[in-house]
Formats: structure tokens, C-alpha cells, sequence
């Protein structure tokens, strides 16, 4: 379509600023962005909506069309909505750059916009396009009259036999068809995430290809335009974009079905940004929280903001909530990007009930960030006396447990995740020792090998807080002395005393149930323990000895 036909369209609200004989120039998509550097999602022919937020003062005009013009870009759009009226240096600037400028009116939504852009564009490339985008008002409506991404999904499997899925970068279903078998459905899932980040990390561009038992699939990448300001390592956006699967090989297709691809991913980055935004109230209490428990404020004070968020973090909740914390740190081999809004990305993710479908339980977790450090508060309903509160809280090793390998693939090697889970605390008074406690298993987190480890408050109270910091060459030392000589009889005489050492620590000590439990003969039994003493020279009935193996057991 031509910029002329966009100015001829009263209800888009276009005012033609500058650049009136340029407007036969043809608009092949649009892209709405507030980044100082926009450069690396644009590919050339788009109409370009901006609200302006990049702009500190005049200076930055300049440089910002100048990006706009070397990317090959058909035109620019400014909303009027922050300024009112469009600064006069942004139009000398596309004026001297031969640069078409719009002027939004500010009662006119970009959404409104972008649907009639990708409408039309997407039209005059494939007429099977045409029912897709026909509908992306109701994509863009919430609530269960629009359906949301699900009635764009559901239309490219009726109107094209395509059959897609939205998802997370962890790999959670955010919209499409629940495929049988739902433990497979998360399997699969994962993989295909897991496959997509790699894909990504590589710098290869969209879509990706693969194959998962048998069956090949196309990724495209689902680029959402408030990446953070000024961003340029691809890092800084990779682990929190969604991703469109699409159970066909894109290989095969012609260029109309590819841009029929490309044009859904543009509505779908659309709704991610709007539900993106619509975290930042919940971003702004857990900042002003963590505000007050890091200076020392009154608990009167932080219970007051803490009764503020409740109703937003658990609407209808009658009572005032039990309360955990979550810390989470991504950290680089080479330094990388300012990880803590990446920490913060991947939090809000990782906290989402793995059982549930959609982004919207992701409306009870409020995530805030500081340098290179996420803390989450998470609200637990108050429950009744006779249950134990530790027992409807997080734990730290089953938050990791669907999202493990996607994310070590978005690490791709050079990063890593930890996190640290504190106890429930039932009032203000413990949000400060929540925090230190979160902090402090974090860190046991982080001295264990992996690229995606977590720990919880429960390990710091045991031995588990102490192995991770034993140096190595004191850990192989001891672990040797006491386990290396039962591993060379083993591997000789195939006695198994490795194995009836730690079913005996388990049984504590007891023969009878260590018996029961290898189904041996209790004097069989005593034989081995025999051996591991005359071995080892140690004495399985002192509780010292006992310690020694159980920690060497631990360190192996």
C-alpha cells in the first residue's frame, strides 16, 4: 500500500507533517517503538509509530531519524498523546532527511494503526491473510469475548490448516490448541523453546527449522518493541520474547505464506507488549517494598504498602496474605548486558504456576529490579492453622524443573541463572530476614556446577549451606581418602559396599531396615560393613565416622 493511501483514511487520524512529495512511497509493514535505537527490528518499508519516549530534549531527534532513513524505512508517525504537539526539531529532521512525519491524533490507538497497515499490506500479498487480520481487533481485546492470540491461532487452523502454538522462552503454553497427553504437550514444548533460544543466540534469522521426533517445525521469533532503551546485545531481549510455532516446514513455502507468518507475528508482538505494560503497576509496588525494607523503614510502613499490593496481587483475598521472596541473578562470562531487567524478565516467567495456561497468572507476581539483581514478592493466601504455610509455598528446585533446559540453551553457554527462595513470612516484621534469606540461598545457589541452579531457605539450616563453598582440591582430598578405596574393591570383586554405605547412612544405622531395604541377610549385610571398615579404618557405630561418610557421600 502507499503512504497516500494512509492519509486518505480519516479514521486513522494521520496529519501530514512533512514529506508531501514523498507519500507514492509503499508501506510493506509498521513497527510501534520507543527505543533511542530501533535499528535491529526493522528490515526496511515499515511505517514507523513512536509516543516519543526516547526523546530527552532536541539534540535527539537527529540522530534518531537518521537510524529510521539507513534502515530503509517508508515513514515516520509521532502520537501526539505525551507532547501534544510534535517537537519542531523532529520535523526539521525528516525534512532534511526526506523522511515523510505523521502526526497521530492522540484519541487515535496505535493498535488502530497497526491493524489497518498489516490489513492491507497483508492483503495485497495473500488473500488467505485477509481472514486473519479481519479479526485482530479481537486479538487485541482482553477478556473471554476477544480470546485473544488463541482467535488468530484458531483462524490459521481453519482458514489454512496451520496448526500453532504461542509460547514463553521457558517453554509454557501462552496461546494455541492443548495437544493429548499434556505431560507430552510440556515436553514438546520445551524442546521447541529450548531449540528456538539456541537458534536465536546463533544470530540466524527466522524462521528456524528443526525437527523433534520426526516431526519438523518453524519458529518465528515474536519481537516485542519495549526491549530496554538503547539496548544492543541480543541477550537483553532473546530470553523473554515469545516465539509462534508452527507445526509445518516453512522451507517448503512460498514468499505469500511466509509474510502471512511475519504479519501474525507482528499482531501477537502487539499483545505482548500491552500485557507487558500492564506489569508495571505490580513492578512499581514490589520496587517500593524492596525500597522500604532496604532502608529500614518502619514495619507499620511497609505493612501499609504491603496491604496496598494485596488486593492487586490477589484480588478478592479477604485477608492479608502469608508473603516469600525470590531473588534471582543472570550473570555473564564476559560481563554482558545490564542482567538485572533480564533477571527480572525471566522471574516473571519462572513463577507462573507451570500448570497454568495463558499470561495471565503472571498478574500476581510483582518483580523488581536493581543493578543486576531481581527480587520478587509472591503472595501466599493466609491458610488455616492445621496447615503449615511452608507447605503451599515455592519451592526452589521445582521452580527450575519445566524451564531447566530452555533456559540453559538461552544461556547458550556463556550465562547463568540462580535463584534463592526465602520461608513464608506472615508479616512485615520478617520481609528483611525474607530478603537476606532469599540472598543468602542464592548464593549456595550459585557455587553449584550448572547454568540454571536454584536453592531454598531449608538448605540453610544443614550441611547443604557449607559443601558448596568447600575448595576443590580439599573436597577431592577428602572424598578419596574415605571413598576411593571402597570404589577399587567394588570395581574388583563387584561388592557393592558404595551402595550398602549409603543405604546404611539412610536407614540410620539401623541392620534391620538396611536389610529390608537391599534385601540381604542381616549378617551378609554385616560382612559388608565390615569390609568398609577394615578398608577405610573407620568405625560405622561413632557417630563421627558416620558424619565423615555421610559428607564425603554429599561431596562426591
Amino acid at each position: 500500500m502507499r503512504l497516500r493511501a494512509l492519509l486518505d483514511t480519516d479514521a486513522l487520524g494521520l496529519r501530514l507533517l512533512g514529506g508531501g512529495d514523498e507519500l507514492d512511497r509503499s508501506v510493506r509493514g509498521v513497527m510501534t517503538t520507543d527505543l533511542r535505537d530501533p535499528s535491529r527490528y526493522l528490515s526496511g518499508g515499515e511505517l514507523v509509530l513512536t509516543g516519543l519516549a526516547w526523546r530527552r530534549d532536541a539534540a535527539d531527534s537527529e540522530p534518531f531519524v537518521r537510524i529510521l532513513v539507513q534502515a530503509g524505512v517508508a515513514a515516520l508517525a509521532a502520537g501526539e498523546a505525551e507532547l501534544a504537539d510534535v517537537p519542531e526539531d523532529l520535523v526539521t529532521a525528516c525534512a532534511r532527511h526526506r523522511l515523510p512525519l505523521f502526526a497521530v491524533h492522540e484519541s487515535v490507538a496505535f493498535a488502530t494503526i497497526t491493524e489497518h497497515v498489516v490489513r492491507q499490506v497483508s492483503g495485497e500479498r495473500a488473500g488467505d491473510l485477509a481472514a486473519v487480520v479481519d479479526r485482530h481487533r479481537r486479538m487485541m481485546t482482553s477478556g473471554p469475548a476477544g480470546g485473544g492470540p488463541d482467535v488468530v491461532l484458531d483462524l490459521l487452523g481453519t482458514d489454512l490448516d496451520l496448526r500453532a502454538w504461542v509460547l514463553s522462552p521457558t517453554g509454557r503454553l501462552i496461546a494455541g490448541s492443548k495437544a493429548p497427553g499434556r505431560s507430552g504437550s510440556d515436553e514438546l514444548w520445551g524442546r521447541l523453546a529450548a531449540e528456538h533460544l539456541a537458534a536465536v543466540r546463533t544470530g540466524r534469522p527466522g524462521p528456524h527449522r528443526v525437527q523433534v521426533d520426526g516431526t519438523t517445525y518453524s519458529l518465528f521469533p515474536v519481537r516485542g518493541g519495549r526491549a530496554p532503551q538503547g539496548a544492543r546485545d541480543a541477550r537483553e531481549s532473546v530470553l523473554s520474547d515469545w516465539l509462534l510455532a508452527v507445526d509445518a516446514d516453512a522451507g517448503d513455502w512460498a514468499a505469500e505464506r511466509l509474510d502471512l507468518l511475519h504479519g501474525v507475528t507482528q499482531l501477537i508482538a502487539v499483545e505482548r507488549d500491552r500485557r507487558d505494560a500492564a506489569r508495571t503497576v505490580r513492578r512499581r509496588l514490589a520496587q517500593e517494598v524492596l525500597e522500604l525494607v532496604r532502608t529500614g523503614a518502619a514495619p507499620a510502613e511497609i505493612a501499609a504498602r504491603l496491604r496496598v499490593a494485596a488486593p492487586v496481587l490477589l484480588p478478592g483475598l479477604g485477608t492479608a496474605p502469608h508473603w516469600q521472596v525470590v531473588v534471582a541473578r543472570v550473570e555473564w562470562d564476559d560481563g554482558g548486558p545490564e542482567a538485572g531487567r533480564i533477571a527480572q524478565a525471566l522471574l516473571e516467567e519462572i513463577l507462573v504456576d507451570p500448570l497454568a495456561t495463558g499470561p495471565e497468572p503472571s498478574d500476581r507476581i510483582a518483580v523488581a529490579h536493581t543493578g543486576d539483581e531481581a527480587v520478587a514478592l509472591v503472595p501466599l493466601p493466609a491458610v488455616s492453622a492445621e496447615h503449615d504455610s511452608a507447605e503451599t509455598g515455592l519451592l526452589a528446585d521445582a521452580l527450575l524443573t519445566a524451564v531447566r533446559e530452555p533456559l540453559t540453551a538461552g544461556l547458550d553457554g556463556d550465562g547463568r541463572l540462580t535463584l534463592g527462595v526465602s520461608a513464608a513470612v506472615l508479616s512485615a516484621e520478617g520481609l528483611r530476614g525474607a530478603l537476606e534469606e532469599a540472598r543468602h540461598a542464592r548464593r549456595v545457589a550459585a557455587a553449584r556446577p550448572g547454568r540454571v541452579c536454584a536453592a531454598g531457605h531449608q538448605e540453610l539450616a544443614s550441611h547443604v549451606l557449607l559443601l558448596p563453598f568447600v575448595p576443590d582440591d580439599v573436597r577431592r582430598a577428602f572424598t578419596a581418602r574415605l571413598l576411593d578405596p571402597l570404589r577399587e574393591y567394588d570395581q574388583r570383586h563387584r561388592a557393592e559396599l558404595i551402595p550398602t554405605l549409603e543405604a546404611f547412612l539412610d536407614c540410620d544405622g539401623s541392620w534391620t531396615r538396611c536389610a529390608a531395604r537391599l534385601h540381604l541377610h542381616v549378617n551378609t549385610l554385616r560382612y559388608r560393613v565390615g569390609r568398609i571398615e577394615q578398608l577405610t579404618s573407620r568405625d560405622l557405630s561413632r557417630l563421627e565416622d558416620k558424619l565423615d561418610f555421610f559428607l564425603a557421600l554429599r561431596m562426591s
